[in-house]
C-alpha cells in the first residue's frame, strides 16, 4: 500500500508562486506515473500535471501550462509542482496521485 503526503499550500495573492510536494512510502515501485489533480469548490476534480518515474515524461493540462512545473526527485520518492503566475481560477484543493492512491490535498487560495 502507497502513501502520500502533501505540503506546500496556502494563501498567496494573483501572480504570486507556491510549490507543493508530494511524498511517496509504502509500496512505491517506479512503473507509476504521479500527477497533481485539482478540485475547486462546486467542480469536478481535474488533471494538473502528471510526471512518468520511469522516463520523465511531462503531462501538463492546458490551463497550466507554461506557469506550472512538475518535478521529481527519486531518492525521496518525492514529486514538486512549481506555480507561478498564480490566477485567482487556480484556487482549488490540489491533491497527489500515484498507483491508485490520493493524497489528503492541500489548499491553494489565490486572492485578486
Amino acid at each position: 500500500q502507497v502513501q502520500l503526503v502533501e505540503s506546500g499550500g496556502g494563501l498567496v495573492q494573483a501572480g504570486g508562486s507556491l510549490r507543493l510536494s508530494c511524498a511517496a512510502s509504502g509500496r512505491t515501485s517506479t512503473g507509476y506515473a504521479m500527477g497533481w489533480f485539482r478540485q475547486a469548490p462546486g467542480k469536478e476534480r481535474e488533471f494538473v500535471a502528471a510526471i512518468s518515474w520511469n522516463s520523465g515524461r511531462l503531462y501538463y493540462a492546458d490551463s497550466v501550462k507554461g506557469r506550472f512545473t512538475i518535478s521529481r526527485d527519486n531518492a525521496k520518492n518525492t514529486v514538486y509542482l512549481r506555480m507561478n503566475s498564480l490566477k485567482p481560477e487556480d484556487t482549488a484543493v490540489y491533491y497527489c496521485k500515484y498507483a491508485g492512491a490520493w493524497g489528503q490535498g492541500t489548499q491553494v487560495t489565490v486572492s485578486s
